[in-house]
């Protein structure tokens, strides 16, 4: 006997969100000393901009998140 499936989809499924993933980790709060989110280490202008940048700037910002722990760690 064969079976089939009781759901299958006529479309194809893909990723809403293309390129460079976003570094936010869902912990929204600025230090006012740094001007960080404590959270992803990004400034409010990399924040508010993230949608805007294409994936080098992203790439870019991300470096600086590398950087910006790296001196934390310290």
């Amino acid at each position: 006997m064969n079976r089939r499936p009781l759901f299958a989809p006529s479309y194809s499924v893909t990723p809403v969100a293309a390129g460079v993933a976003s570094p936010c980790v869902s912990v929204c709060t600025m230090n006012e000393q740094t001007g960080l989110c404590n959270g992803c280490l990004r400034t409010l202008d990399e924040i508010a901009h993230w949608g805007l940048y294409d994936d080098d700037e992203k790439r870019a910002v991300w470096a600086q998140l590398a950087e910006r722990r790296a001196q934390q760690a310290r």
